[in-house]
């Protein structure tokens, strides 16, 4: 518990900057290499499939093993040294201070007027195009973002880190990390990323659930629209391609009383998305201060639910 608190509260303090090292990084170099290797042994469908459960069950089991065996290093060395490589890689698997980070400076640049700056800036966090949208498409890309990765960049580590420690906090990020870089339903991921989607799916299925759920609560608190919050999260919180990523988007939705959704360009050719709630206004910028406090607010929740279990 005291090492989770510490590795949050150096995530409020620090952030993550881009000079230190970070696992996930080295997790992404092992996915490129093993990709870059089996693909000249496979070919075939079934090829690649087998192939794809090989690389997500070997990226997952390093994740796991190199941060175990690190931490058993570390213990036999010393206390002290222990808690201090555990709060570390703890740290690495939190996002709540550079997610808001990054939304904030869009928000910065859309009241400054800045429209230019603030798609350059949200195309380093989205993948859809960003060139011709305006302030409220802008918007409510962010809000999508934000809420969308309240539960895989925030709430879920953090759930897995309490339940197994560092080491289940860096296989879920291995599982998140190939998800992104592999799980796509395309020509060339279709079977070579199956099981690394699967997973990610099953790994998401009760936190982003839970994450939906907390933000409905925070919608509470601070004085948005609980009641549709709730019934958006019931009603719409499967409209996604995701079987996960809709629960804590349908919650946002609802509590700031927007549509979420719809139709995206993606490298030139549009993408309809399923909607997720109603437009009760017109969306703001303001919004996405709004998405930040309902996602620190379920992150707070969660940290404060860790402790009193472990009093």
């Amino acid at each position: 518990m005291l090492s989770i608190y510490t590795a949050a509260l150096l995530d409020a303090l620090v952030g993550d900057p881009n000079w230190l090292p970070h696992p996930v990084r080295l997790i992404g170099m092992y996915i490129k290499a093993f990709e870059k290797w089996i693909r000249v042994v496979a070919k075939k469908p079934r090829e690649l499939k087998m192939a794809g459960i090989l690389l997500t069950l070997s990226t997952v089991s390093l994740a796991y093993g190199f941060t175990f065996m690190i931490l058993k290093l570390a213990i036999g060395i010393s206390p002290i040294l222990y808690f201090a490589i555990n709060v570390i890689f703890m740290y690495t698997c939190l996002a709540p201070r550079c997610l808001s980070d990054e939304a904030i400076k869009i928000y910065k640049q859309l009241v400054k007027g800045d429209i230019t700056a603030a798609r350059k800036q949200t195309s380093m966090i989205v993948g859809r195009d960003t060139d011709s949208l305006d302030e409220q498409e802008l918007t409510r890309a962010v809000v999508e973002t934000v809420s969308e990765n309240a539960s895989d960049g925030v709430i879920a580590p953090l759930i897995f880190m309490a339940i197994g420690g560092a080491p289940l906090a860096m296989a879920y990020k291995a599982i998140n990390t190939l998800d992104s870089m592999v799980g796509y339903k395309n020509d060339k991921y279709l079977h070579f990323g199956w099981c690394s989607a699967k997973l990610d799916d099953l790994a998401n299925y009760l936190p982003s659930r839970l994450t939906g759920a907390l933000m409905c609560v925070c919608a509470l608190f601070l004085r948005l629209d609980f009641r549709n919050s709730v019934i958006t999260l019931l009603r719409d919180g499967r409209n996604h391609s995701s079987p996960n990523s809709g629960y804590p988007e349908a919650a946002t939705a609802g509590a700031l009383g927007i549509k979420l959704g719809g139709t995206n360009l993606y490298f030139g050719k549009p993408v309809q998305k399923p909607t997720i709630g109603e437009s009760k206004r017109a969306i703001e910028k303001q919004d996405i201060r709004r998405s930040i406090f309902l996602m620190v607010g379920a992150y707070g929740i969660v940290l404060l639910a860790i402790g009193i279990i472990n009093l």
